[in-house]
């Protein structure tokens, strides 16, 4: 027998549909032939035919005599129809009988109920149509009115609606009380339920999300050892609350957390270091303690990075292996590391777009040829390679040679990459005091003019009391690193109360100063300038204010100490800045005098966001008469780097008009309380200081202002904002002053 498939083509009904629609001949009939041009695919078939045969049961005369019953002829057939005609009952017996036969049947001695039309068993053919809707003729197209269906109860949206809903965490406890951190509270820091708000737009969002959790769950379990955790999600559906549409929704996470692992042996596999121990000391997991990846990821890193630091620039870190026990909850932990060959610092090496060559490299490297090799110098010089502001990018690696360097180690080239970006700096600043005015700054640096690191910056300002240009040749790392060596030039314009002066200066200075990537402990400067300047100075003698030049011949030196955390926003610590200048006047007889100034600033954090600071300034002249110094190299107060509260040299001895004209000694005390919350801030302070005649400061007449500060705090330093005012006022003193600049007062 062969089955042959049934093939429906489009516009035909399917294959049960056609059975179903055939009458009794088309059922018995042949099958058509295929569609002309469709070839029948050659069917296998399931059986054979001696195999069929074989299963049908043998039939026989003796089984069933009514095979061997001949079929009786049409004439016999007609001649019993009409006999049964003749023998049936009459209308109103058939009636009776109908209605014997209507009675409803019985099923296990229950009858079984009439339909709707009465009768026990619907007729299936052509019955007659008892609803006369159904032959109604339908209504016109334009008449029809479609109402909608009402269902007994308001159909839910929750697929369709935003949607609230609550997350409960079930067993999590066990595990969060054996952890050192809280695992609950990092689940909610990362999960997609909680980051939801408890809202979501529909059912599957919120499906969505309990699947996600239920991944997060179980990674974070494993993170600290169990590895064994089961976690379940499910979403449950209170009851309807009355007055509410619809049910409250709680995302559940059910936890078990099963055994946690812990290791049970650790296992390096390491060549030997110089010290034996190196690996091990510095390794920072131990047998017992359970199997926490950030303990384990922390441990390696400390490797990879502690290896390079003590002459093994080439070590590798390996893949782990950690081997778990089931019955025991053990762990055996592996790790490979090839620890490289031991190293020294060679030479230098650089390729690409130079800003400048290889020996200047050297000059900025704090390692020399044959020490040990340790990537915290590579690091220190890569920053110093960044922060001379001369290159796009910058890379420096250390390059094997096999050159032995004794001791069983080799030398390593360090290889700089380099490649310089664009030379060229605009820049501008603006600032505001009560007293100086406005004012405004501008300059155009290259930074590279003359390399190794040659700059030329030409400058200008701009204010309502001072105007000056100037020009700046500054070579950066001057044979030694942060070691700067200057040349000035620059000609200015002042107009203040404590004097009216146009100056021309000149000077050379060398500084080993502090930068933002390396503050120093120890600075120190020292140089020589030539001052020509012609300045107002008030005349007692004749009663007026008169014009004199001045020709000033000066060297200077300076010495710092810092111990403080930061070099533009310091927290703690203190400072000590002490400097000397002696001068002289070429005018007449050479006249030499020294100027002294100290500067002491100290920080103390009393919390996170509070610090408390201070500090004091003293200054003095020694060997020569106020009369017989410029107004320009006199000591003034009072403005936003000094005493605030006060106009720009506003304090200390004054002329018969209330201008100020300076003195040959000055104290200042500044104490400030800083709040930093973010990157803003809040300051109160209280500032004091006075200017004397004489040339010690004897710190009487102290005056003293009170004000209020706001900042700013960018990258680069705060931007300050402070407003003040004096205590005890003066005739002529301001109510209030105001300062606006970058970086805070002290």
């Amino acid at each position: 027998m062969v089955a042959q498939p049934v093939v429906a083509q489009q516009g035909e009904p399917a294959a049960s549909e056609a059975v179903a629609e055939r009458s009794s001949e088309d059922r018995i009939a042949s099958p058509s032939p295929p569609p002309p041009g469709v070839a029948l695919p050659d069917v296998e078939p399931i059986i054979g035919d001696d195999e069929f045969e074989k299963a049908i049961p043998p039939i026989s005369a003796e089984d069933d005599p009514e095979l061997d019953r001949p079929l009786e002829s049409i004439a016999e057939f007609e001649r019993r129809q009409t006999v049964e005609a003749a023998t049936r009952p009459a209308e109103g017996e058939a009636d009776a009988e109908a209605a014997e036969d209507a009675a409803p049947p019985v099923v296990d001695d229950i009858p079984v109920p009439a339909l709707a039309d009465g009768d026990a068993v619907e007729a299936i053919g052509d019955a007659p149509i008892s609803d006369s809707e159904l032959a109604a003729p339908l209504p016109p197209l334009d008449k029809f009115d479609v109402e909608p269906v009402e269902f007994a109860e308001a159909e839910e949206a929750d697929d369709n609606r935003e949607l609230a809903y609550l997350v409960q965490i079930n067993g999590l406890e066990a595990a969060d009380d054996s952890s050192d951190i809280d695992l609950a509270d990092l689940f909610g820091d990362l999960s997609a339920l909680y980051d939801g708000d408890g809202k979501a737009d529909n059912a599957a969002m919120i499906r969505a999300r309990l699947s996600a959790d239920g991944e997060l769950m179980q990674r974070i379990l494993a993170s600290e050892g169990y590895y064994d955790a089961i976690v379940s999600t499910r979403i449950e559906r209170g009851p309807r609350e009355e007055g509410q549409g619809r049910r409250p929704i709680t995302a559940i996470i059910d936890v078990t957390p099963g055994q946690r692992y812990r290791l049970s042996d650790i296992v390096i596999d390491a060549a030997p270091t110089v010290p034996p121990g190196l690996i091990a000391d510095n390794f920072l997991i131990s047998v017992g303690e359970p199997i926490v990846a950030q303990r384990i990821q922390g441990a390696e890193a400390a490797i990879a990075l502690k290896l390079p630091e003590e002459g093994y620039p080439f070590a590798e870190v390996g893949q782990r292996d950690i081997l778990l026990d089931p019955a025991t909850g053990d762990g055996v932990y592996t790790l490979p590391i090839d620890i490289g060959k031991r190293s020294r610092f060679g030479g230098i090496e650089t390729r690409g777009d130079l800003a400048f060559d290889a020996d200047h490299v050297a000059v900025l490297a704090r390692f020399k040829r044959g020490d040990l090799y340790d990537s915290r110098k590579v690091d220190d010089l890569r920053q110093a390679l960044v922060a001379t502001g001369l290159f796009s990018t910058v890379a420096a690696e250390p390059q094997p040679t096999g050159e032995s360097a004794g001791d069983d180690t080799e030398y390593v080239t360090m290889l700089v990459t380099q490649q310089a970006g664009p030379p060229r700096t605009i820049a501008a600043s603006a600032g505001y005091g009560t007293g100086e005015g406005l004012r405004i700054e501008g300059s155009w640096t290259h930074r590279n003019m003359f390399p190794p690191e040659g700059a030329l910056t030409f400058r200008g300002v701009i204010g309502t009391q001072e105007q000056g240009i100037g020009a700046t040749l500054r070579r950066s790392n001057a044979g030694r690193r942060d070691r700067t060596f200057e040349l000035v030039a620059e000609a200015t314009r002042s107009n203040y109360d404590a004097f009216e002066a146009l100056t021309g200066r000149v000077g050379a200075r060398i500084s080993y100063d502090s930068t933002p990537i390396w503050q120093k402990k120890l600075t120190y400067a020292y140089g020589v300038e030539l001052i020509a300047t012609r300045e107002d100075d008030y005349d007692f003698t004749a009663g007026e204010r008169s014009f004199d030049f001045y020709t000033i011949l000066g060297l200077s030196g300076q010495v710092g100490m810092d111990r403080t955390d930061s070099l533009l926003d310091p927290t703690r610590g203190f400072r000590i800045t002490s400097l000397i200048q002696p001068e002289g006047s070429l005018a007449g007889r050479f006249s030499p005098y020294a100027r002294l100034r100290t500067d002491i600033s100290a920080y103390y954090p009393v919390t996170d966001n509070v610090v408390f600071a201070g500090r004091l300034r003293l200054g003095s002249i020694l060997g020569a008469a106020r009369e017989r110094l410029a107004p320009s190299r006199r000591f003034y107060a009072g403005g936003g780097g000094s005493v605030r509260g006060f106009g720009y040299q506003e304090l200390g001895p004054k002329d018969p008009d209330n201008d100020p004209i300076g003195g040959r000694s000055v104290n200042e005390v500044a104490v400030e309380a800083r709040y930093r919350f973010g990157n803003f801030g809040v300051v109160g302070f209280v500032d004091a200081g006075q200017v004397y005649r004489s040339s010690a400061p004897t710190f009487q007449d102290l005056r003293f202002g009170v004000g209020l500060g706001a900042r700013y705090y960018t990258n680069f330093g705060p931007m300050r904002f402070d407003i003040a005012t004096p205590i005890a006022r003066k005739p002529g003193e301001a109510r209030v002053s105001v300062y606006v600049s970058i970086g805070q007062a002290f």
